[in-house]
C-alpha cells in the first residue's frame, strides 16, 4: 500500500515521503491516526505542488537542523550505571537515558529523534540523532560501571590472596612426595 506521510516516523520515513507499507499497518494505524494519506494520483499532484511552494521553507528547516546538529559536535557522553561482576547492566541505557544526559549538558533533544539499541553491557556505543531527513548527528556513548573503583581493587586483590596459599600447599606436598619413594 502506497502512502504519503504527514509527519516524520522514525524507521519508516519523513514528512511528505511516499512509502510502501503493509496494508494492515496503513489502514489500521497510519491513516486513522492521521499520520498518512493514501497516495492516489491526485494526492501526489497536490504533494508535488505543495513541495514546489514550500521549497524555501524546507531549505530553512534544513538549515535550522544543521545548526542544531552543530551544537552537538564534539559532545561525548559517559554514563555511569550499576553493573554486576560480569559487566552486565542492571537494567539498560536507552534513548531516554541519553536524552536525559544531553539535557544535563544543556542540549535539549527529544528522545523520539534519537535512535540506538538498548545498551545492556559496559562499553562504547553510538547514538544517532535525526534532526532532519538529511541531517543526522552521531554521539559517542560510553557506559562505565558506577562502582568501577570498588570492583577493580577487589578483583586485583582476590587472585593474589588465593594464589599465595596454593603455592604454600604445593611446597608442603612436594617434600612428602620425595620422602615416599625413599621409604620403599
Amino acid at each position: 500500500m502506497e502512502l504519503i506521510l504527514k509527519e516524520d516516523i522514525i524507521g519508516l520515513g519523513y514528512k511528505n515521503d511516499i512509502v510502501n507499507v503493509k496494508s494492515g499497518y496503513g489502514r489500521n494505524y497510519l491513516i486513522p491516526q492521521g499520520k498518512a494519506v493514501i497516495a492516489s494520483e491526485s494526492a501526489k499532484k497536490v504533494l508535488a505542488e505543495n513541495l514546489k511552494q514550500q521549497a524555501h521553507k524546507l531549505a530553512a528547516q534544513k538549515a535550522a537542523a544543521e545548526e542544531r546538529g552543530k551544537t552537538l559536535e564534539g559532545v561525548a557522553l559517559t554514563i555511569a550505571a550499576k553493573v554486576s561482576a560480569t559487566g552486565q547492566l542492571y537494567g539498560s541505557v536507552n534513548t531516554a537515558t541519553v536524552a536525559e544526559e544531553l539535557k544535563k549538558l544543556g542540549k535539549d533533544v527529544d528522545r523520539k529523534i534519537i535512535t540506538m539499541k538498548d545498551i545492556k553491557k559496559v562499553g562504547e556505543y553510538v547514538a544517532l540523532v535525526h534532526f532532519h531527513k538529511e541531517v543526522t548527528c552521531e554521539i559517542p556513548v560510553t557506559v562505565v560501571a558506577e562502582n568501577a573503583e570498588e570492583l577493580a581493587p577487589a578483583v586485583e586483590e582476590a587472585p593474589v590472596e588465593a594464589a599465595a596459599p596454593v603455592e604454600e600447599e604445593k611446597a608442603e606436598e612436594a617434600p612428602v612426595e620425595e620422602e615416599a619413594p625413599a621409604a620403599e
